[in-house]
C-alpha cells in the first residue's frame, strides 16, 4: 500500500515524537565535546562527531578551515584550528543550507550539575549548548531520520553547515564559507528562538580590548611606578558616561514582545577587567574589554571611531606608557532578512510548535548574529528558528532546553523539507 501524502507526513511527524532516546543520545554526545569560545580549540573533535552522526543518513562531508590570519587577534584568547564542516548529499533538488554554530560560551561558575554532560530533569535537558545551539543539531537529525524512515519525498535537499566562532570571534566560520561561495541555496539559521517570530534583523556587536601599560613598583615604595589600574579610572568613568549616551539611541527595528512596547536601543557593556597581582605591587598593566551593540542604522566605522576616540582623549593626559586598542570580535548587524521562503517556514513552525498564523509578528533584537556577514556576501534572505526562550539560561549557569521544544523544532524542520508539506501551506 502506498501512503497518501498526508498520511506520510503524519507518520513522519509521529516518528519524531517516538525518537526521544536517539535525541538524548545525540545531544549527550554533542554536549560532551567542549567547544567553548574562547578558546575554540574543540572544533576538530566536534567535526569528527558530526561526521559520525550524519554518515548513517547518507551525507558526505568536507572540512573548510578559516585561515589563521583572519581570526587571530593580539588578545591571544583564541587558539586551535577553525574547522567548519559541510555535510551534503547531492540529489538534484533545490538546496536549503541548515546553519549551526558549534561553539558555546564557556560554562562559567554557578552550575548545579555538570555543564559538559546532559542532565534530564522533569523534561528539561541541561548542559552548556543545550539551547544555544547543539540541541538544534539533535532536532535536525531527528527530522532527517523520520523523513528517511517513512520514505517521504523532499522539497529541499538539506546541506548541513557546522560553523565556528559565532560566540565572539573576529572571523566567524559562516562568514568565510559565504565569502568563498560555499553557502548554496537559501539559508535556514537555528540561532533563534522557539517563538512565532518573523525575523526583522538584529544589532551588530563589537568587542574592543583596551590595553594600558604602566610601570610596576613596590606599593610601599612606589618610586617611578605608574599604577595602570588607577590611571584607567577616568577611562572607566568616561565609558560609563558614553554608555548613557549610547543607550539613548533608539532603533526603528521592532522590539520583542517581552519589551512591552519599549524600543530597542544601543548598548555598551564593560565586560571584563584584568590587572594586578598582589597588594604589595603596583599593577603594571590593565585590560578593559568593552562590548558595544549597534543598530543597523549605525555605521560600523563611526561606532568604532567613537569608542577609540573616548579611549584616546581620556588617556592622553595620563602618565601611562602606552595605550592600545584592538577589535577582537565583530558581528555585523542583520537588516530585513525576509524573502520568498519565509511563508513556508512560518507555516512549518506553525505545524511543529502549534503556533496559529495570527500569533506571528516581526521583531528584531539587540543580540547579535554572524548572519550579518552572510548578508554582506550577497545572501539577503535568512530564515530563523531555534530553541531559545527568555528563561533558558542561555549564556548563564544551568542552560537548558526542553524535550518538547526539541521535538517541536524537529517537526518544523521535517515539514519544511518535506515534499508532502506542499498541500499544507
Amino acid at each position: 500500500m502506498v501512503l497518501a501524502a498526508s498520511d506520510r507526513i503524519g507518520q513522519a511527524l509521529d516518528l519524531v515524537g517516538s525518537d526521544e532516546a536517539a535525541i538524548v543520545r545525540d545531544l549527550g554526545r554533542l554536549l560532551a565535546v567542549d567547544t567553548s569560545f574562547p578558546p575554540g580549540d574543540g572544533y576538530g573533535a566536534l567535526a569528527d562527531l558530526a561526521e559520525d552522526l550524519v554518515a548513517p543518513l547518507g551525507f558526505s562531508c568536507s572540512r573548510v578551515s578559516v585561515p589563521d590570519a583572519l581570526w587571530s587577534t593580539p588578545a591571544g584568547g583564541a587558539h586551535g584550528e577553525r574547522v567548519n564542516l559541510i555535510a551534503s548529499r547531492p540529489s538534484g533538488l533545490p538546496i536549503c543550507s541548515l546553519y549551526f554554530h558549534v561553539d558555546t560560551v564557556p560554562p562559567g561558575e554557578g552550575w548545579t550539575r555538570p555543564p559538559l554532560a546532559l542532565a534530564q530533569v522533569d523534561g528539561r535537558l541541561y548542559g552548556r549548548g543545550a539551547a544555544d545551539m547543539k540541541g538544534t543539531i539533535a532536532a535536525t537529525l531527528a527530522a532527517l531520520r523520520a523523513l528517511e524512515r517513512t520514505g517521504s519525498p523532499l522539497r529541499f535537499e538539506p546541506r548541513l553547515l557546522f560553523c565556528t566562532d559565532e560566540e565572539g570571534g573576529l572571523y566567524p566560520g559562516i562568514r568565510y564559507l559565504a565569502e568563498q561561495g560555499l553557502v548554496e541555496g537559501h539559508l535556514l539559521s537555528f540561532n533563534g528562538g522557539a517563538a512565532p517570530r518573523i525575523w526583522a534583523g538584529c544589532f551588530g556587536s563589537i568587542d574592543l580590548l583596551v590595553r594600558i601599560r604602566g610601570r610596576g613598583a613596590h606599593s610601599g615604595e612606589p618610586v617611578g611606578g605608574i599604577n595602570a589600574v588607577e590611571e584607567a579610572i577616568p577611562l572607566l568613568n568616561a565609558l560609563m558616561a558614553l554608555k548613557g549616551r549610547v543607550e539613548r539611541r533608539v532603533s526603528a527595528m521592532p522590539s520583542p514582545p517581552h519589551y512591552d512596547g519599549s524600543p530597542l536601543h544601543g548598548r555598551l557593556t564593560i565586560a571584563a577587567l584584568h590587572g594586578g597581582q598582589k597588594g604589595s605591587s603596583l599593577p603594571a598593566a590593565f585590560e578593559i574589554l568593552v562590548n558595544r551593540r549597534y543598530a543597523p542604522e549605525e555605521d560600523f566605522p563611526e561606532v568604532l571611531a567613537e569608542l577609540e576616540a573616548t579611549v584616546r582623549d581620556v588617556m592622553a593626559p595620563t602618565q601611562v606608557l602606552d595605550v592600545e586598542t584592538h577589535v577582537i570580535g565583530h558581528l555585523a548587524p542583520v537588516s530585513d532578512p525576509t524573502g520568498p521562503h519565509w511563508p513556508r517556514w512560518q507555516a512549518a513552525l506553525g505545524r511543529g510548535f502549534g503556533f496559529a498564523p495570527e500569533e506571528f509578528r516581526a521583531w528584531g533584537s539587540s543580540s547579535s548574529s554572524d548572519m550579518g556577514f552572510v548578508q554582506q556576501a550577497g545572501i539577503r534572505e535568512i530564515l530563523l528558528g531555534g530553541l531559545g526562550r527568555p528563561d533558558n539560561n542561555i549564556h548563564a549557569p544551568d542552560e537548558f532546553t526542553t524535550m518538547a521544544d526539541v521535538v517541536a523544532l524537529a517537526r518544523s524542520i521535517l515539514a519544511y523539507l518535506s515534499g508532502d508539506f506542499e498541500a499544507q501551506v
